[in-house]
């Protein structure tokens, strides 16, 4: 089926996700333009066919009234007047086809320049997304890494600090019982030098 200017108006295109594209206002005004000029060389070449139309019907009455000076006009009419006919024909059809050839690789280009920066803007967007994943992985390894050393330090101090508090607690015991033993041989003594002692001595 061939294209025409209404299928070119009507075109409905479908959105795509994660891609910008072209302004589609600025796509809508530039395919408004190529319509107008389709147009006109479809106009052109209605207008080229009717006139090919009006000129192959009524060459032989022209002829015969150009020729009728000339003594030799009668031969002639019949012969020049098929090319003369036949010269429009080609040209016409061509340049609405060389026009409707144009506009269609236009719109291809178009078309490819569309696809092409949408490919574009997804590879940015996925490169954009890779590198930002790479660095949230960078700085969440990096923040491993410090808060093991952190826990790592702190489990360290507590360590030396549990074994302070150990020896403390081994010093402590050693004094108190050096303490109570020293206070048990104090009452040894006493009693021993109690008991030793004559009971005239002591009052009785």
């Amino acid at each position: 089926m061939a294209l025409t200017p209404d299928d070119v108006v009507t075109k409905q295109f479908q959105h795509v996700r994660f891609k910008d594209g072209f302004d589609p206002d600025e796509v809508d005004d530039f395919l408004d333009e190529i319509v107008i000029e389709w147009r006109k060389a479809l106009e052109e070449n209605v207008e080229l066919k009717a006139k090919l139309a009006a000129y192959e019907s009524g060459a032989a009455p022209e002829a015969a009234e150009t020729t009728a000076a000339a003594p030799a006009a009668p031969v002639v009419t019949e012969a020049p007047a098929a090319p003369v006919a036949e010269a429009p024909a080609e040209p016409a059809p061509s340049g609405s086809a060389t026009a409707t050839a144009g506009i269609i690789e236009l719109a291809q280009r178009l078309h490819d320049e569309h696809v092409a920066e949408g490919e574009a803007k997804r590879n940015q967007l996925i490169a954009d997304a890779e590198n930002e994943v790479n660095r949230i992985r960078t700085e969440a390894e990096a923040k491993q890494r410090e808060e093991a050393a952190r826990l790592e330090r702190e489990r360290n101090t507590l360590e030396a600090r549990i074994t302070e508090l150990r020896n403390f607690e081994r010093d402590y015991r050693s004094q108190l019982r050096g303490y109570i033993e020293g206070q048990l041989r104090d009452l040894d003594e006493k009693s021993a030098s109690t008991d030793s002692t004559p009971v005239s001595a002591i009052g009785l």
